[in-house]
């Protein structure tokens, strides 16, 4: 006997209407068009040339990002449940120096959201959407990163109570690079405002790392972007976050107020993170669970550096990224409402350094990714 609550998703499929194409993406639906903007770079990278510990690159940064919906729903099978669908946008970003023009980063993806399931059993909050976002980078990367989609309230970004960043789950975007125990212990990145010279912990840590230091003149070994790009302070570097901050205070004080979408997104359930800036290793610790974070990454295998899948070698191996996008309204009585986009992404390479540590101390090094784009009609 057939079963009448299975949904038959048909294997002809053909784009409806734009209402609903937009409505069945739902807390994504915004997203739809193209964006553009600045933000700020910031990459710790194996220095093989001038054989130093790592290069800091430092980039001010400018964005275009395009994203079309999928006009179809996208049926994905099995047998432990009824078929569901899926709605997405395709994405493609480009990212330059802004000073020079010169290529940074490139790369397609897709947004997907996906429906409560009962197999596996997943369910979105009140109010929020289940959503994932694969990515693919010419380095030799690709990523899922999992989360969920939210309205939030109040002024994005700006610290709020409970929220170190309002709108997002994660309490540090922070630059400082942090040891990785061998499995099974835990990497444990860095509280938002620390210092990498007051942080860098005792042997086999990490000995310090002067690049982080713009005060120290960047000659070999200390080697990192030179000249340092105007506005790039130490602040930033601390925590790049700041740039986006900068944006939202600027705006709040000229009378605009926002409303949208925030998107949380990890390629794994749980990161672990000190909870006082510049801690040691004994310090206190939180550990965040991301709502539905999930996935993970894959590598080329230079990036492996001939050890065995998942080790570190001596090539920058993407360990974990996880972001926040705030997909923002913003309003104000006198002049015209707009929409802007703002994200902070952390991608964690880890890589042993070149200098004469223990050959099982591996290291963490943030690559840290923010920008401001306003939707455009390009």
């Amino acid at each position: 006997m057939a079963d009448d609550t299975v949904v038959d998703i048909p294997d002809f499929r053909i784009a409806p209407d734009n209402t609903t194409v937009v409505q069945d993406l739902g807390l994504l639906g915004e997203l739809a068009g193209s964006w553009e903007g600045d933000g700020f770079n910031l990459i710790a990278r194996p220095d093989f040339k001038q054989k130093s510990n790592l290069f800091l690159q430092l980039n001010l940064t400018h964005e275009h990002l395009h994203l079309t919906p999928i006009g179809s729903p996208i049926p994905n099978r099995g047998f432990g449940q009824t078929d569901i669908e899926l709605h997405g946008l395709t994405y493609l970003q480009k990212i330059s120096d802004l000073e020079s023009g010169s290529a940074l980063h490139i790369e397609p993806g897709i947004w997907v959201r996906q429906p409560d399931t009962t197999y596996p059993p997943e369910k979105a909050a009140a109010g929020q959407q289940l959503i994932a976002r694969m990515g693919n980078i010419p380095h030799g990367n690709s990523l899922v990163a999992q989360g969920t989609a939210a309205s939030f309230k109040g002024d994005p970004v700006l610290t709020a109570p409970g929220a170190q960043y309002n709108g997002s789950v994660f309490p540090s975007f922070n630059s400082t690079p942090f040891p990785v125990p061998p499995p099974p212990a835990t990497p444990i990145l860095n509280a938002a405002g620390s210092s990498e010279a007051l942080s860098a912990p005792t042997p086999p840590g990490p000995p310090g790392f002067t690049q982080y230091d713009l005060s120290i003149t960047p000659t070999p070994p200390n080697t990192r972007t030179n000249p340092i790009p105007p506005g790039i302070t130490q602040a930033i570097v601390n925590d790049p976050i700041l740039v986006l901050q900068d944006v939202i205070a600027r705006q709040k004080a000229d009378g605009h107020s926002f409303s949208g979408t925030v998107l949380n997104i990890s390629t794994q359930a749980q990161v672990t993170f000190f909870k006082n800036p510049n801690s040691k290793s004994a310090d206190p610790t939180v550990t965040v669970t991301v709502p539905n974070g999930a996935g993970g990454i894959e590598n080329i295998l230079f990036l492996e550096g001939g050890n065995p899948v998942g080790t570190v070698g001596a090539n920058a191996l993407t360990a974990l990224v996880y972001a926040t996008f705030w997909i923002e309204k913003v309003t104000h009585p006198a002049k015209p409402t707009f929409m802007q986009l703002q994200y902070a992404q952390m991608v964690i390479l880890d890589f042993q350094i070149f200098a004469a540590l223990p050959k099982n101390v591996n290291i963490g090094w943030p690559h840290i990714t923010v920008g401001t784009l306003k939707k455009s009609f390009n």
